[in-house]
C-alpha cells in the first residue's frame, strides 16, 4: 500500500535502534522508497550498511559528506518525502526537533521537511516522564507532530514503565493509516460488524458457526486506512482488532443486536458482515447438561434479526450493506434479501466456491445494488473490501452529486464525474 511513497527513516542512538531494522524491512514490503538518516549516536548501535541492505538506498549520516550528487542533499530529500519518522527517537533528537535545532544530517533534513512527521519516543522512564521531555513532546504535537505513545514494560536498563520502542508493526499501522490511502471516507462513521455468534446450551456448551472474521476485519481496517470513523461489532475470533478502530466485543445474537442498534443512528454506514445465528435455544441450562442414554433434543427459537431491523429503520442518507452466503442459486437469492431488507449493497458468495468459503483469506463475492449485478473474481479480503467500500461511495456520492470515487474492473482507483459518460 506504499507503492510510489517516500519515507525518510530517523534513527537516533538508543538501544532500540537495531530494532528499526525491522522496520526498514517492513516499510519496503509494502513498497516503499525508504531513505535511512542516521545520528552519530545511532552508529554505534547499528551499521548503516544494514539499513543499505535493507532498502537499497545509501544511508544518510554525514551533512557534508562530498559523495554525492550535485544538489543539496537534505533539502532535495525533505522535498520529496511523503512522511518522515523518527524511530527510535531520543530525548536528546526530541528536544532539538522541538526547539529547530539542526545541527546533523537528520536534523537539518527534518526542519526542511513539510510532510506528515511523526516520533516514536523511546528512553528510560525516568526520562520520559521528566517534565523537560515533556514539554519538549508537547511542543511537537503544537508543531503537527504526530507522537506515537511509548509501550510500557521492562527496559533495557533494568527499569519497568513507559519508554518501551513500540512495536514495529503498530508503528507501520501509524503510517500507513497516514498515507498509504485516499481519505475520501473523512468524516464518515462507518459501523462494521463481523465474525460469528455464540448461542449458549448450557454454561460449556453453544450453538456456533464457522466464520473466522476475516472478512468484517478487513472491511473495518480498509475504512478506517481511508479515514472513516470506525466501530467494530465482533464476536469471538483469533484475529488481533484492527488499530485505530472502537472495537465492541459481543457473544450471542441478542448481545449483537443490542450494540449494533443503540449505536446505528449516528452512522453514515452499516456493514453486517457477521455470521449471527438464527436461532438459539429456548432455554439455557444452569448448569453443564450430562450425557444420558438415548437422543437430546433442543428446543429453538428464532434470533433478533439485526438487519431487518436497520433496512426499517433506516434513515435518510444512511447506507446499509448485508452480506448472503449460499450454497445455490446465489443471485436470486441475495437481490431476494436486498429488497425485503431495504439494503442498499449486498455482497454474495457461494461457500462452494474454491476461495469464497470460511476461514480463507480470499473472498469471492457478487456485488448486488438496484438493478445492478457486478462479479469480482478471486481476490483477497482486503481487496474485496475496498470494493465494497468503493460502490458504497459510489451511492452516497451520486445521490449529492459530487465527484465519485470508483474501482474498474482491473481494481485501479479512477475518479469520475455522475455525468460522465
Amino acid at each position: 500500500m506504499l507503492a510510489g511513497k517516500t519515507i525518510i527513516l530517523g534513527v537516533t542512538g538508543g538501544i532500540a535502534a537495531y530494532k528499526a531494522a525491522n522496520l526498514a524491512s517492513l516499510l519496503k514490503k509494502q513498497h516503499a522508497d525508504v531513505h535511512v538518516i542516521m545520528t552519530k549516536n545511532a552508529q554505534q548501535f547499528i551499521t548503516p550498511i544494514t539499513f543499505e541492505t535493507l532498502t537499497g538506498n545509501k544511508c544518510l549520516t554525514d551533512t557534508f559528506d562530498r559523495n554525492f550528487e550535485f544538489h543539496v542533499k537534505h533539502v532535495e530529500l525533505a522535498k520529496r518525502a511523503d512522511l518522515a519518522i523518527v524511530a527510535p527517537a531520543t530525548a536528546n533528537v526530541l528536544s532539538k526537533l522541538a526547539h529547530g535545532l539542526a545541527d546533523d544530517m537528520l536534523t537539518t533534513t527534518l526542519l526542511a521537511c513539510q510532510c506528515p512527521k511523526l516520533a516514536a519516543p523511546a528512553m528510560n522512564t525516568r526520562m520520559y516522564e521528566n517534565p523537560v521531555t515533556q514539554d519538549n513532546l508537547s511542543l511537537l504535537k503544537k508543531y503537527g507532530w504526530l507522537l506515537i505513545e511509548p509501550a510500557v514494560g521492562l527496559l533495557a536498563c533494568g527499569d519497568t514503565g513507559a519508554g518501551k520502542f513500540p512495536e514495529e508493526s503498530l508503528i507501520l499501522e501509524y503510517i500507513l493509516r497516514e498515507i498509504a490511502l485516499e481519505k475520501d471516507l473523512a468524516g464518515k462513521k462507518i459501523l462494521v460488524t463481523a465474525g460469528p455468534t455464540q448461542e449458549a446450551i448450557d454454561p460449556v456448551r453453544y450453538i456456533t458457526n464457522h466464520s473466522s472474521g476475516k472478512m468484517g476485519y478487513a472491511l473495518a481496517r480498509m475504512a478506517m486506512l481511508r479515514g472513516a470513523q470506525v466501530t467494530l461489532v465482533t464476536g469471538t475470533t483469533a484475529l488481533k482488532p484492527p488499530s485505530f478502530v472502537e472495537v465492541i466485543p459481543i457473544q450471542s445474537a441478542r448481545e449483537l443486536f443490542d450494540a449494533v442498534t443503540s449505536r446505528s443512528g449516528e452512522q453514515d454506514m452499516i456493514i453486517k458482515a457477521a455470521a449471527v445465528a438464527d436461532y438459539r435455544p429456548v432455554s439455557v441450562a444452569d448448569e453443564k447438561m450430562k450425557k444420558a442414554d438415548g437422543e437430546l433434543v433442543l428446543e429453538l427459537e428464532r434470533t433478533e434479526d439485526t438487519l431487518q431491523y436497520l433496512g426499517d429503520h433506516k434513515r435518510e442518507g444512511q447506507l446499509l450493506c448485508g452480506f448472503a452466503m449460499e450454497t445455490s442459486d446465489l443471485e436470486n437469492r441475495a437481490r431476494e434479501k436486498l429488497e425485503r431488507k431495504n439494503l442498499d449493497l449486498i455482497a454474495a458468495n457461494n461457500v462452494k466456491v474454491a476461495g469464497a468459503g470460511f476461514g480463507t483469506d480470499t473472498n469471492v463475492i457478487t456485488l448486488i445494488s438496484g438493478q445492478e449485478t457486478k462479479q469480482l473474481e478471486l481476490m483477497s479480503k482486503e481487496e474485496a473490501a475496498m470494493r465494497i467500500l468503493d460502490a458504497l461511495l459510489e451511492q452516497m456520492t451520486e445521490s449529492s452529486g459530487t465527484i465519485v470515487h470508483n474501482t474498474d474492473d482491473s481494481g485501479n482507483n479512477t475518479r469520475r464525474h455522475p455525468d460522465a459518460q
